[in-house]
């Protein structure tokens, strides 16, 4: 068994070396280290088996639905309604568009679903009144590159739909309300990050007092999209859809506002019907290549050799729980958020059950680390659309991420190592015994 772990690890890097598709290079590897242990012809069968069965799942229908929904408020002119009622909630904040662009990425994140659709949508907006009163831009791209992953952990997140399937079936409606406490802690680090870099380089660029008017007009024109979250979440927390069907709802509701705002043509909606099909397809082939490498997990019992490997080092909770989070945050870096959940939560939810962790907190710390992989290279999506907004370099934005990075990693410890910050809403309402 030790020897399948070891050409399995070998031959997924290699293949990723080699530049191979992630959903390839998972199959492949999986599948070399099948035919060890059975025939050809029983590998082939199984393989296609463990496909199938993998996406003869309906909450898996709640990932194109929540795509779509995602890709129709990306285009229907949702951002800025979005980004004039964060401004409400700048106050007297020095380089107030900073912490503008952190809480709208918080908001239409949190409406999409999408890290880097949020990132595209707030940034074109906000990076050129960056630009016209003189930010700090490769700070301005930073902060816009963290904060856009803020809304995966903000609810309505296919990555909570995904580790619920993965895990065995972890209440969704408690991942969703156990990702709002840490999502917005992170949006709040982040912020403090924008406070200490003013003071730190003595810059205070200020805007136009908003009067009670104008407020109240923002107010009433960002209601509508902010109803999404209050009907999708209130109604499968009230059990009167489930989470597949919220997001049918949610992209009907999405479809409907953007009409009512005459922001989507045909075209348009042709066109995001096409990338949402092209979108899904890729997510649930990873979603089912992942399964041939679930199986040969199982086959293996690799999560049974990790889990004795890590409780050989130390039976205290407090290191398992560090090894790991370290695991993950380097898995982070190669590996894209849904084949990380796909491959890992196998392996590591057994162990962190065993030592008393719940099910959903651990989706949460999941959650939190593979988002900050989204923001690091080599492969951080979020990075490098994040440079091309602004065409600032990479080499140039990395030194501007580091205290941002010392926060979110002190976050992630809290958000570790104190339950209740992820347990506390899912039991207030009544989701967990």
């Amino acid at each position: 068994m030790i020897i399948s772990i070891i050409i399995l690890i070998i031959t997924f890097a290699v293949f990723l070396l080699l530049g191979l598709p992630i959903s390839i290079t998972i199959a492949l590897s999986s599948f070399l280290v099948m035919i060890m242990h059975l025939p050809l012809d029983m590998s082939m069968l199984t393989s296609v088996q463990a496909m199938i069965n993998s996406l003869n799942s309906f909450p898996l229908l709640a990932i194109p639905l929540f795509i779509l929904s995602g890709s129709i408020m990306n285009t229907g002119g949702l951002a800025i309604r979005l980004i004039n009622f964060s401004k409400l909630f700048t106050g007297k904040l020095p380089n107030p568009l900073w912490h503008i662009n952190v809480i709208a990425n918080m908001f239409f994140g949190a409406l999409s679903g999408a890290a880097v659709a949020a990132e595209v949508a707030v940034g074109k907006i906000i990076i050129p009144l960056e630009e016209k009163d003189n930010y700090d831009m490769s700070f301005s791209t930073a902060v816009n590159i963290t904060s856009c992953t803020t809304g995966l952990l903000i609810p309505p997140s296919n990555i909570f739909i995904v580790y619920s399937l993965v895990s065995g079936g972890t209440s969704i409606s408690a991942l969703f309300f156990a990702g709002y406490i840490p999502g917005i802690l992170m949006g709040l680090g982040i912020m403090l990050v924008c406070i200490l870099t003013s003071i730190k380089n003595k810059t205070k660029i200020t805007r136009e007092k908003i009067t009670i008017k104008e407020s109240l007009i923002i107010i009433w024109k960002a209601i509508p999209s902010l109803l999404l979250i209050v009907i999708v979440i209130g109604g499968i927390v009230k059990g009167v859809f489930t989470a597949t069907e919220g997001a049918g709802i949610a992209a009907l509701y999405s479809l409907i506002l953007s009409l009512i705002y005459k922001s989507l043509t045909f075209k348009k909606l042709i066109s995001i019907i096409e990338d949402t099909i092209i979108i899904s397809g890729i997510s649930l082939f990873l979603v089912a290549c992942s399964s041939i490498m679930s199986w040969i997990l199982s086959y293996s019992h690799i999560p049974e050799i990790v889990a004795t490997a890590l409780l050989s080092i130390s039976s205290n909770p407090i290191i398992i729980l560090l090894i790991i989070n370290v695991i993950l945050l380097i898995v982070g870096c190669f590996i894209d958020i849904t084949p990380a959940i796909l491959i890992f939560t196998p392996i590591f939810l057994p162990i962190v059950k065993s030592i008393g962790i719940h099910p959903v907190h651990f989706g949460t710390i999941l959650a939190f680390n593979l988002c900050i992989g989204m923001m690091t290279p080599p492969v951080g999506n979020a990075l490098f659309v994040g440079c091309s907004l602004t065409g600032k370099k990479i080499e140039d934005v990395i030194p501007k991420m580091i205290p941002i990075f010392a926060v979110l990693v002190i976050i992630l410890l809290l958000v570790t190592f104190v339950p209740s910050i992820s347990l506390f809403l899912p039991k207030i309402a009544g989701l967990l015994n």
